[in-house]
């Protein structure tokens, strides 16, 4: 490979050599009917020839490794050393001749564009615009040069070092090559989106234009012309005042200049160009096969490319054969989970639920266009949605508002109306419940026995044959008539107790410390652990330097041994690990590490429980939860007594009551049996994963995550593994994990988020979801990762979404706050239990409200207001 190479000589396959701008432009000139300014590239091998030949270069590259992120002192100070080494080297002088002979070629004294190219710069999974540098009308072979050496010496900027130090890319890796491209002077320049950035639909396509070179529009000096485009029409044009543009300076570089008065709110395109501008837009978007951030330049009617790269946040849309309309709501939203599955996750996910769901960036959706199209499926689903999540319910109800994308047909022509029947009334009898659990206790022991011995093809078989055995139980019509029944008797006591006593959400204080909640004795259960421990001093000294070295795995449990009082520690903890230890956040994705291969994501909470709680907390808690459950009861049957017809409405609550305390707890329990089972799977894949790495089959155990479950069974079966599809789907789910999922998708791409339609809330406030009744003020600790938490009694947990994982935490927590949730979602029938003022659904939570503020949470109306 040389040490420069003409646009005509680069393709995709020279990422390495041209880093992605200068690939894109390779590219871009093969594309029939686009023009692109000619240039060439100074390759990497060049940059790293340099780099290899600087003086001192490779030392300060190993103390820049050890810095951390957050130090900028270090980082500035040791950036600019590197960055005047690199200014400073000699240019070798047959690196000279090549650039020399490029410039002759295409004209020695014409103007030139340097810009720097990166390897990691405009990937489809990483945008690193605007890390490094560009440079505009740079004339003759000495300032070429000279800013060549700034383009290198520009992956090394403050900026540019601590965006790889945070983002996990070692600077050894990272190359730089550079674009030199002739410069065109336009009369107008700017950007163009095929996608719309805002609301991501791939069919509405955004120009943004302006006088002179686009850099006006980049650097922020001035709005553009703003105009979006769909079929070929101009659906939007908003006109900018353009007070001043970039220009050419005489001797090189730009200058910005003011614009004469008449021009100034003149449009910078005609219609008729804006359309030809994204036509062209569509044909560069088709052969990337992905949208696309564009500049142009328009030089008296003809369009050029200066560069372009893939719009790196949009979120994908899920792959259809047809031409349909469809849209996808969210499953993590209603499971809690909105982080990006890995491939095993989704596949095993998408085996145990009856509906079929489709994939985009690594989450899940389920196409409701059929449901919605007619009357009866569209009143079902917004009912259904609007009691769990409002703001899925708006988005859909504003798709629908527009008519244009929704068939409607009549009730009978219905493809998928769902089964609106309630289940059959069922009696009001605990032994219902304990009859539910100790079936499915029994049939996961059964799993557990008999998986152990199984391997090869057959252990396949065998998870196939359960996972039917899974959603017989999961789904089985008693379990959902209990859930069912708790759900609807605490909707009836919601609205007849309102109607009769003017009290909201009563429902909340009368299912406070029921019966059978596996996921809230799992909360208590640790405070019993902390109780064991709290007495042994050297116990806690250890744990706590457990916590402080960030130690991981489980063998600090086998280190308690030989502390006084560290042999009870230990059997307390792997007692509660035996029974709840497949358990973890996210625990729907089957790769996700549980607490029993992690247990030391569990000491921060048994610390804070040690400090926070004084011994027999945990029984206390719930016994103070059912005696003021009983009380509640007591306070509005006696006021019911005082109302017209009051014995029969008494009587009527009563039955009520007794049935949402009977049923109200198992709603927890179906998916602790199918987590239960999901760890078993995942040990015995892992035993197996575990032989294939033995045999050099795969290269490490955690590459059976990366394969669909039909995927590894082919593996297990042929003993082979195609090693780049894993590669590809690692690198794929690193840029997953980035992306945010929109509660509502269209086929088109458009992510359409829901509001909260309503005035009741004090100006300033956080509108969410009422989930559990009660005003509670306190300081908000804005926590991302159960290990991290840092809680005092009296705290307000405030977190993207909790599922049963985070339980532990909220025994010490006030009140709770959520981005993600609904009514049924685990974090709210938890937070009721415990009593416990809880809104969700509170759009950006994390960002609006900071650590340590102090809020007030409105549990009963579904509001937060920030205090200070």
């Amino acid at each position: 490979m040389g040490y420069v190479l003409g646009f005509e000589e680069i393709d995709s396959t020279n990422i390495a050599d041209v880093g992605g701008k200068g690939v894109h432009l390779g590219e871009l000139s093969r594309i029939n009917g686009i023009r692109v300014p000619d240039g060439f590239c100074v390759t990497t091998d060049a940059f790293r020839r340099v780099v290899a030949e600087a003086p001192s270069i490779d030392a300060q590259l190993d103390l820049l490794s050890r810095v951390k992120p957050d130090d900028h002192a270090a980082i500035r100070t040791l950036s600019a050393d590197i960055r005047r080494v690199v200014e400073g080297v000699a240019v070798p002088d047959d690196l000279v001749a090549a650039i020399s002979e490029s410039l002759a070629r295409l004209g020695e004294q014409a103007s030139y564009a340097v810009r720097s190219s990166a390897t990691a710069e405009d990937l489809p999974t990483a945008s690193f615009a605007g890390q490094q540098d560009s440079y505009l009308n740079i004339v003759g072979l000495p300032a070429i040069l000279r800013h060549v050496r700034r383009c290198w010496a520009s992956l090394f900027t403050e900026r540019a070092v601590t965006y790889r130090r945070r983002n996990g890319f070692d600077h050894r890796k990272v190359r730089m090559a550079v674009v030199v491209q002739q410069m065109v002077f336009p009369d107008a320049a700017g950007i163009l989106f095929t996608a719309d950035p805002v609301t991501s639909n791939r069919k509405i396509a955004t120009v943004e234009a302006g006088w002179g070179l686009g850099e006006a529009l980049v650097s922020g000096l001035v709005a553009g012309d703003v105009y979006t485009v769909r079929d070929d029409q101009v659906v939007t044009a908003a006109v900018a005042t353009k007070p001043r543009f970039v220009q050419a300076s005489p001797g090189g570089g730009t200058q910005d200049a003011p614009i004469e008065p008449q021009r100034q709110t003149q449009p910078a395109l005609t219609d008729a160009q804006v359309v030809r501008l994204v036509q062209l837009g569509r044909r560069i978007e088709a052969h990337f096969g992905r949208p696309q951030d564009i500049e142009w330049c328009l030089v008296g009617d003809d369009f050029h490319i200066v560069q372009s790269r893939p719009i790196t946040t949009l979120f994908p849309i899920p792959r259809t054969d047809d031409q349909e309309n469809h849209v996808y709501v969210s499953v993590g939203h209603q499971q809690m989970m909105t982080d990006a599955m890995k491939p095993l996750g989704l596949s095993l996910w998408q085996l145990t639920t009856p509906r079929p769901m489709h994939e985009a960036g690594g989450r899940l959706f389920v196409d409701v266009a059929p449901v919605l199209a007619t009357p009866a499926g569209r009143a079902y689903l917004l009912g259904t949605l609007g009691k769990s999540d409002p703001l899925i319910r708006d988005a859909l109800q504003t798709l629908l508002d527009r008519g244009d994308f929704i068939r409607s047909l009549p009730d009978e022509d219905s493809i998928a109306a769902p089964a609106g029947d309630s289940p059959a009334p069922i009696e009001t009898d605990p032994a219902v419940v304990t009859q539910l659990i100790r079936h499915s206790q029994a049939s996961v022991a059964t799993l557990r026995s008999e998986i152990r011995a199984l391997s090869g093809p057959a252990l396949f078989d065998f998870i196939l044959a359960d996972l039917a055995e899974l959603k017989r139980i999961l789904f089985s019509p008693r379990s959902h008539q209990v859930i069912m029944a708790g759900m609807e008797a605490a909707w009836w006591l919601n609205d007849h107790l309102e109607a009769w006593l003017g009290e909201k959400n009563a429902a909340d204080a009368l299912t406070l410390s029921v019966p059978h909640n596996v996921t809230s004795e799992m909360g208590l259960a640790l405070l019993d652990v902390a109780d064991t421990i709290r007495p042994h001093a050297d116990v806690v000294a250890f744990l706590q330097r457990v916590v402080d070295e960030g130690r991981e795995g489980d063998g600090f449990l086998n280190e308690l041994a030989g502390l006084t009082g560290g042999r009870e520690a230990r059997d307390a903890i792997r007692g509660y690990l035996d029974e709840y230890g497949m358990r973890c956040a996210g625990e729907i994705d089957i790769t996700r590490t549980r607490w029993s291969e992690q247990p030391t994501t569990l000491v921060p909470t048994i610390l804070g429980n040690i400090k926070n709680f004084e011994p027999g907390a945990g029984k206390r808690h719930f016994e103070q939860g059912r005696l003021e459950s009983r009380r509640k009861e007591q306070e509005l049957l006696t006021r019911l007594r005082a109302l017209p017809q009051g014995e029969q409405k008494a009587e009527e609550t009563k039955r009520m009551i007794d049935r949402v305390r009977t049923f109200a707890g198992y709603r927890e329990y179906p998916k602790y049996g199918m987590v239960s089972r999901y760890f078993a799977y995942k040990q015995a894949l892992l035993r197996e994963a575990d032989r294939l790495v033995r045999s050099g089959i795969l290269r490490e155990k955690e590459d059976i995550f990366f394969l669909r479950f039909e995927e590894l069974q082919e593996v297990v079966r042929t003993n082979e593994v195609d090693a780049e599809l894993i590669l590809e789907r690692r690198e794929a789910f690193r840029s997953y994990e980035a992306l945010t999922p929109p509660r509502v998708l269209t086929s088109d791409g458009e992510t359409i988020s829901g509001r909260y339609r309503r005035d009741d809330a004090p100006p300033g406030a956080l509108a969410g979801l009422p989930v559990s009744a009660g005003t509670v003020e306190g300081r908000a600790r804005v926590v991302m990762d159960m290990a991290q938490a840092d809680l005092e009694t009296g705290d307000i947990l405030v977190t993207a979404y909790t599922d049963p994982s985070w339980t532990p935490l909220f025994v010490t927590v006030a009140g709770l706050v959520t981005e993600v949730g609904g009514l049924m979602t685990h974090g709210a029938v938890i937070a009721r239990e415990y009593g416990l003022p809880a809104v969700v659904g509170v759009e950006q939570a994390t960002r609006l409200i900071r650590d340590g503020q102090r809020i007030r949470v409105h549990g009963t109306d579904g509001y937060v207001q920030i205090l200070d």
